[in-house]
């Protein structure tokens, strides 16, 4: 028998005598000793290879049905079919699912743009000095790969065509080259936009965009962490990560390019500018050498339009509020305030009754019923008392009307940080242009191609979702629509392309909303069976303390990504661990992030390592499956050292959402 499947059945034999003997005789059991049966019979099921969503399906109806028999017989038949249609119902109506089959055929398009293989090239060149370059060129475009597309399996297969054999050829180790693959193509379901925490908020009920915009630093920071575990392998260990040879880092030049080079020296920008002014442009076109010069500018222009989009927002001047004349400030706060209406002070100046004797409008004299006002001096005239008050309320109104522009037009003055980044950013200009030979233009130009589409079309989505500009589910239309543009740009948007991107997507999201219908009635039936109340008694009779909880949350998800994947997981333990976080003080949203890296194992751990499985179909025979585990060991490792500090240091993950959205 292979090892794999005396590791998975012996797994089973575990799970089915410690529920043997820790359950008490079936004469003693209750409906909670029902429900943790359940739970160890889906997971047998599962990893005997029953499909999760109808194996949860399944065993949910089977024992609601128990559930319900245990209350009513009579109807219980009729209760368990009307919680199937609800819970079915209360999944269709989910407005945060919508975005699933978006996400996906924005990755299914972008898969098949092609634009990996020049992604990876121009990374590999453009990281030729780094240690360990290809395998942190790797890495790379793995992370943004996996983010832009979110299929870890698509990822993976490719980069073990394209990157394996690279390494391979010079003289990497095979479990290292495996291993950077393997954990390089994990990063999708961590890094925004992730379909992983889509799942998780819709499971857990919190806020996807928030949930996006913690998970994005801790994301970088496991990337991070991979790169440098490999240039320190590299550096201590050169055997396993050779440099390249100066043969791989040559980039062959165009001819007109290599004309101005030969004639005018290999620093980029002072030869262009030289053979713009000198005798026949050096003998190429003058539309090749301006538009030479525009790509080589490309970089100053976009810092120089960023400073200057800062500097306009940090000078921006204040909104004038709103002053009311000294007359009316008591009317004013007495109305804000929520007081009723009263007469203004008359010793501040406002509007006043004229005084009787002098002359203002009065009423007329009883005794004489209706008559014409006296008429002193002919025509009508404003009575003083008005005038008096006319002018003691246009003297201040007309002062703070002069004051208000001169308030508006004030701008303020950047500060001093933002002129110190200034200077930084021309001082790394400065460098930048003094190193910018003619080849490394060549790879910025292949950067251009390849890595700016993409990181464009991420920053694009997860921008409109983390700035408020977009839900979810619009910022996936429009990464939908950005992945199009990317396969027509790249002429890979045909009808064959789309139709199978459909299907693909089709097929993915059904997976997704069946999942979400099984664990929704699994969930039911635990509840119903009393499961939940058992678990939460035996957690807090432990009497443990929220690291110990947290502690303990974490172990058990880290064990169970070992046979179980990480939409099983999800689905079926976070409706058992969520209701408990409230006891312990935890937020959700940060138990999310924890569980979002923890996963990351899901991938990696045997049995049911998928990642290793894809790899394995696509490597050369003399690479071995157990090559391939032994490789992703020590970036399981990782994922731990980045877990402890994500607790450790919960700022990594918090700061961002806190910051944009309290």
């Amino acid at each position: 028998m292979r090892k794999e499947l005396r590791f998975g059945f012996g797994l089973m034999a575990i799970i089915i005598a410690a529920t043997a003997i820790l359950m008490p005789a079936p004469s003693e059991w209750t409906g909670g000793h029902l429900g943790l049966l359940m739970l160890a019979l889906v997971v047998v099921a599962i990893m005997l290879g029953f499909p999760t969503a109808f194996t949860l399906m399944g065993m949910g109806v089977l024992f609601s049905w128990l559930a319900y028999r245990m209350q009513n017989p009579d109807i219980a038949t009729q209760q368990t079919l009307d919680l199937m249609v609800q819970r079915a119902f209360s999944v269709m109506t989910n407005d945060v699912l919508i975005s699933i089959p978006l996400f996906v055929f924005m990755g299914y398009l972008v898969e098949r743009a092609n634009l990996i293989e020049k992604l990876f090239k121009s990374l590999h060149l453009a990281m030729a000095r780094l240690p360990g370059s290809l395998a942190v060129a790797t890495l790379v475009t793995c992370a943004i790969f996996a983010t832009a597309t979110g299929i870890v399996g698509a990822v993976v297969t490719l980069m073990g065509l394209l990157a394996l054999p690279a390494m391979l050829r010079a003289g990497y180790d095979v479990r290292l080259s495996a291993g950077v693959i393997t954990a390089g193509g994990c990063l999708g379901i961590l890094i925004p936009p992730s379909v992983m925490l889509i799942v998780y908020g819709a499971t857990a009920g919190v806020s996807v965009v928030k949930l996006y915009a913690g998970a994005f630093f801790p994301g970088l920071m496991l990337a991070g962490l991979y790169m440098l575990y490999v240039i320190l392998v590299a550096k201590l260990r050169p055997d396993m990560a050779p440099p390249l040879p100066d043969d791989e880092r040559h980039v062959e030049l165009p001819p007109s390019t290599a004309g101005v080079a030969k004639q005018y020296g290999q620093r980029a920008l002072p030869a262009l500018l030289a053979a713009l002014k000198g005798p026949r442009n050096a003998g190429v076109a003058t539309g090749t050498i301006m538009r030479q010069l525009f790509v080589t500018l490309l970089p100053l222009i976009a810092v120089a339009v960023a400073l200057t989009a800062i500097h306009g927002n940090l000078t921006k001047a204040d909104a004038v509020a709103d002053v009311l004349p000294d007359s009316l400030q008591s009317f004013d706060s007495d109305y804000s305030s929520g007081g009723d209406l009263a007469e203004p002070p008359a010793d501040e100046g406002g509007l006043q009754e004229p005084p009787a004797d002098e002359g203002g409008l009065q009423e007329p004299p009883a005794a004489d019923g209706l008559a014409e006002p006296p008429s002193t001096g002919g025509d009508l005239a404003e009575p003083p008392g008005a005038q008096s008050a006319a002018a003691s309320l246009a003297e201040p109104a007309a002062a703070e009307a002069a004051a208000a522009p001169a308030e508006a037009a004030e701008a303020k003055s950047a500060p001093r940080g933002f002129w110190i980044a200034v200077a930084v950013c021309a001082v790394l200009m400065l460098a930048y242009y003094a190193m910018l030979s003619f080849e490394r233009l060549e790879i910025f130009k292949m950067l251009l191609s390849s890595f700016f589409p993409l990181a464009i079309l991420i920053l694009a989505v997860l921008g409109t979702i983390v700035f408020g500009l977009a839900t979810p589910t619009e910022a996936a239309a429009i990464g939908a629509f950005g992945g199009a543009l990317l396969a027509a740009a790249y002429g890979q948007l045909n009808f064959g392309v789309v139709k199978e991107s459909v299907f693909l997507t089709a097929k993915t999201s059904a997976m997704v909303c069946w999942l979400f219908v099984g664990s929704a009635i699994f969930s039911a039936a635990f509840a119903l069976l009393g499961g939940q109340e058992l678990v939460e008694k035996f957690v807090l009779d432990l009497d443990l303390t929220p690291i110990q909880f947290m502690i303990l949350a974490q172990f058990i998800i880290f064990v169970l990504g070992w046979p179980l994947e990480w939409t099983e997981i999800i689905v079926i333990f976070m409706p058992i661990f969520i209701p408990l976080l409230a006891h312990f003080n935890i937020d959700p949203l940060f138990f999310g992030l924890l569980v979002a890296i923890n996963l990351q194992t899901a991938f990696l751990s045997p049995p049911v390592a998928m990642s290793a499985f894809y790899l394995k179909g696509v490597a050369p025979p003399h690479v071995t499956l157990n090559q391939i585990f032994a490789g992703m060991l020590p970036f399981m490792g990782i994922q731990v050292i980045a877990l402890i500090l994500l607790y450790l240091f919960p700022g990594i993950g918090m700061w961002l959402p806190n910051h944009l959205y309290n």
